[in-house]
């Protein structure tokens, strides 16, 4: 029996044009001598320059002006400086301030790729034989930057997409809510990130934060203002700032005494470490909120805290139903910062509020985690890749906490000697957990294949393929990085596998699969190989 891939013609590209607005960070100096030159202006020359913005920028987004002023009230530090009153200023002068502070990014100037796909929440007015579905895609533009973006459709009862048009005016979140922390356990995963080693520096903390929430930034404290007598300076431990703290608070409070620390004379470099690690582990936590009136194609998650801001990645989205019912989609996801990699989670029910928060443990070190749908026998259940080549399962009590992993899959066949991995989350079956794996072989060309493991003991396979279930073809090996097909998360339509794949990480597309036809194939390995 040979299993028949059905590949789609629809192609999801990346598009340049979809831009938006971002935070300019320039020097204290820069800024200063700028602020100086717009409030020499007289004021019909600053009009005159906001008219031509607001001619040129309003079309491309929605409430520029809103933006210019948001990027202003990050400047109070440099006005104090200067000894200028905010106040004094017209709404022209803040505005026009605000866009020398303003910078389009292309989120999707690189590539649009590995994505995931799940149920809308929303299935109003669709047919029994039709379903509406939510692509999630890794979007990348300058610098290699990546973020979570979104499509939206209906996948008709022939499995072809009717896409949802897709809006232009993208926004970035509304409303960044920072996280209230318990000390105990906060102290107790700054002592973990410690015994990792020194995987956060100065250096990857920018100067400044996009978070409009977060008032003046505090900077990243820098070591080379340690002199050479250091060694003779008191040491500040985590308890001289945690313990000012309350058991429970808030982001704004850690960084206040973050604040008071940082201006110390006397302090050291492991002292700077520690709390850069503070402030990195403080900023994994947080709640965003898009505008009820944009469409999901307009909202973008953009790395908002450091221990992400170089990117986003490979988020793959699951509709888990808790044992009450209760409905929360869940995408595990990358984050890398410029030198570290670390798994994170993110929680929703109605794709317009996100909840972002880390995975914990020992098992949080690695990419390509994917969440079961479901618990299994009382426990959440995770598919993960800890040594970066097998393929394991975890259980765990708590959904962002994982400790001990088993491992279930190992390369085996030629086309995957290099690692193995998920491609999503498990889908459940009648027959078993159908898991969507890729591989990587010779060329490091990736592929993607398929296992069959027990509904009530997912860590026996039930069967497994001995070939893959796709290779890049002709049309799929060019682009960004050559000879590969990878999935972040499938679903079943209709008795179809719909399989959403990238092309060369460059752009995306999908496939279908005859779902009674791979099980009988998957069976039927399992039986061979007994």
């Amino acid at each position: 029996m040979q299993v028949v891939v059905t590949r789609k013609k629809y192609v999801f590209s990346p598009d340049p044009s979809r831009v938006i607005a971002r935070f300019l960070y320039l020097s204290d100096d820069r800024s200063a001598d700028i602020i100086r030159k717009v409030l020499a202006m007289p004021e019909k020359e600053v009009n005159i320059a906001m008219s031509q913005l607001l001619r040129g920028y309003s079309r491309r987004h929605r409430n520029i002006s809103k933006i210019f002023e948001k990027h202003f009230a990050k400047l109070g530090p440099i006005f104090d400086k200067i000894e200028v009153n905010e106040e004094d200023l017209s709404t022209s002068q803040k505005a026009l301030i605000g866009s020398y502070f303003t910078m389009e990014y292309s989120i999707e100037s690189a590539a649009f790729f590995n994505p995931s796909i799940v149920e809308n929440p929303d299935q109003s007015e669709t047919r029994s034989d039709e379903t509406r579905v939510i692509f999630s895609f890794r979007a990348t533009g300058e610098g290699h930057i990546s973020s979570v973006v979104f499509r939206s459709g209906i996948i008709d009862k022939n499995n072809n997409l009717i896409l949802e048009p897709v809006g232009k005016m993208l926004a970035e979140a509304d409303v960044i809510k920072r996280n209230v922390y318990d000390k105990k356990t906060f102290e107790a995963k700054l002592s973990e990130l410690q015994a990792q080693g020194n995987l956060i520096s100065p250096a990857i903390l920018d100067k400044h934060d996009e978070t409009p929430d977060q008032g003046n930034i505090i900077p990243p404290v820098i070591i080379d203002k340690i002199d050479e007598k250091q060694d003779q300076r008191k040491e500040i431990s985590p308890a001289f700032i945690m313990d000012k703290l309350k058991d429970n608070f808030t982001y704004g409070e850690l960084m206040s005494n973050l604040e008071i620390a940082r201006k110390d004379p006397q302090l050291t470099e492991d002292n700077i470490k520690i709390m850069n690690r503070m402030m990195w582990l403080a900023s994994s936590h947080y709640e965003i909120s898009f505008s009820i009136d944009s469409a999901i194609s307009e909202r973008v998650i953009f790395p908002i805290s450091a221990s992400e801001q170089r990117g986003i990645e490979d988020a793959r989205f699951v509709k888990f139903t808790g044992d009450d019912g209760e409905v929360t989609y869940y995408a595990t996801y990358t984050a890398y910062d410029g030198m570290a990699i670390r798994p994170k989670l993110i929680s929703t029910k109605d794709f317009y509020n996100f909840r972002m928060l880390p995975i914990n443990g020992a098992l949080a070190q690695n990419k390509g985690m994917a969440l079961f749908p479901r618990k299994i026998n009382g426990k959440y259940a995770m598919l993960c890749r800890i040594d970066g080549v097998n393929n394991y399962i975890a259980y765990s009590d708590s959904i962002n906490i994982w400790h001990d992993a088993k491992i279930i899959q190992q390369p085996k066949y030629p086309w995957e000697l290099v690692q193995l991995g998920n491609a999503g989350s498990p889908i459940e079956t009648e027959e078993g957990w159908l898991v969507i794996t890729h591989a990587v072989g010779p060329m490091r060309e990736y592929t993607l294949g398929a296992s069959l493991y027990e509904l009530g003991n997912p860590e026996n396979e039930i069967g497994r393929l001995s070939s893959p279930l796709m290779v890049p073809n002709e049309t799929e090996r060019e682009g960004y990085v050559p000879n590969v097909i990878y999935s972040c998360g499938s679903i079943i339509h209709n008795d179809d596998l719909i399989l959403p794949y990238a092309m060369s990480d460059h752009s995306s597309t999908y496939a279908t699969i005859n779902l009674r036809k791979l099980l009988d194939v998957l069976k039927a390995s399992g039986s061979e190989k007994g």
